[in-house]
């Protein structure tokens, strides 16, 4: 017969008091000035705080009355932008002052004759006059001439100092530098010293044949003239051509040598393509400054070689005929102009 234990009855747990609530107690954020309240629902429960920055809003029962923005207020403000053209206008009125001004009355001095008015019989007489078509031959001749010189001697020279070591190389390539810091009028001296009528080159001759003179008395012609201009400005041919050079990779001259190309090979199927912007950047350069060169024609004593330059000097200082030398100005600067924007569209071309 089974017989079943019986468990006893648990007792009653008597009932717990209830707690009584507690009341809301202010806590006040010393950082912002939000006034909080713990209730008994909640376990540190807050109203949420205003972000950095977020000024109060007015009427904000979570913001205590009289208190001063956050520190981000003022810093979130977008600041005030200038406009580009008051940026501008500075650099354009100093440009306006010191070259356009003095270059529209050069303008204005051309149209304006000696009897007065306003006219185009200037130009009429300037072009008329056989000086000034001597002139401009003279000039475009000598400058194209100057250029051409240059780009030869000036590539044969970079070639020498980039790929063929030795000794004093370096040397030689920062006295390129300096050299372009020298005046024209320099060069021109120097050449005085060796090929003048009394200079180096025709007093070792007259020494050594007993001659009363020597036979080097080229300085005073056009040709004088071109060697002076090639000697002065081959550097500005040198040196962006040097500069194209160093950044030049040396294996691919080292894979058409080992393909069985010659130098000469070399030189025109590999090094002179990339030289054509350097080319062309420092042949236009010595382009226009060769047009505008008044130094080098003054100090030769080149008889019978007259220059617009020189014509501008000579209608101005000597002839004092004022409306005639600024026609020529303007001739002068309408062909530089013109050379330097054939210039660019040329070196957008070739990639310069």
């Amino acid at each position: 017969m089974s017989s079943a234990s019986a468990t006893p009855a648990t007792p009653a747990t008597p009932a717990t008091p209830a707690t009584p609530a507690t009341p809301a107690t202010p806590a006040v954020t010393a950082a912002t000035g939000v006034t909080t309240a713990t209730t008994s629902g909640t376990k540190g429960s807050r109203a949420p705080r205003p972000r950095n920055g977020d000024a109060p809003r007015t009427g904000d029962s979570r913001t205590a009355p009289g208190t001063p923005p956050g520190p981000g207020a003022a810093a979130h403000r977008e600041p005030r932008r200038v406009p580009r053209a008051v940026w501008a206008l500075p650099p354009v009125v100093v440009l306006a002052l010191v070259f356009l001004y003095p270059l529209a009355l050069v303008v204005q001095q051309s149209f304006s004759p000696d009897e007065g008015g306003t006219s185009l019989s200037p130009y009429a007489e300037v072009f008329a006059s056989r000086s000034f078509r001597d002139a401009l031959t003279t000039t475009v001749w000598l400058a194209v001439g100057s250029t051409v010189g240059c780009l030869v001697l000036g590539f044969v020279l970079a070639l020498v100092i980039a790929f063929v070591p030795f000794p004093g190389g370096k040397a030689v390539a920062k006295f390129i530098d300096v050299f372009l810091s020298f005046p024209s009028f320099l060069i021109t001296l120097a050449l005085l010293f060796i090929y003048g009528s009394v200079g180096m080159a025709n007093g070792l001759w007259t020494d050594a044949t007993g001659a009363a003179e020597g036979p080097f008395h080229f300085l005073t012609t056009p040709w004088g003239v071109l060697l002076a201009e090639i000697t002065f400005f081959t550097p500005f041919v040198m040196r962006p051509l040097l500069a194209a050079f160093s950044q030049m990779d040396t294996a691919q001259l080292e894979v058409a040598s080992s393909l069985g190309a010659g130098p000469a090979r070399i030189v025109r199927r590999v090094i002179l393509p990339e030289a054509l912007p350097a080319l062309a950047a420092g042949g236009s350069l010595v382009l226009v400054m060769c047009l505008n060169e008044f130094g080098i024609v003054l100090f030769t004593g080149a008889k019978g070689v007259t220059t617009l330059p020189m014509l501008v000097y000579g209608k101005a200082i000597l002839e004092s005929d004022y409306p005639a030398a600024c026609v020529v100005a303007v001739v002068n600067i309408a062909i530089s102009v013109g050379l330097y924007s054939l210039y660019r569209m040329v070196s957008r071309r070739v990639g310069a």
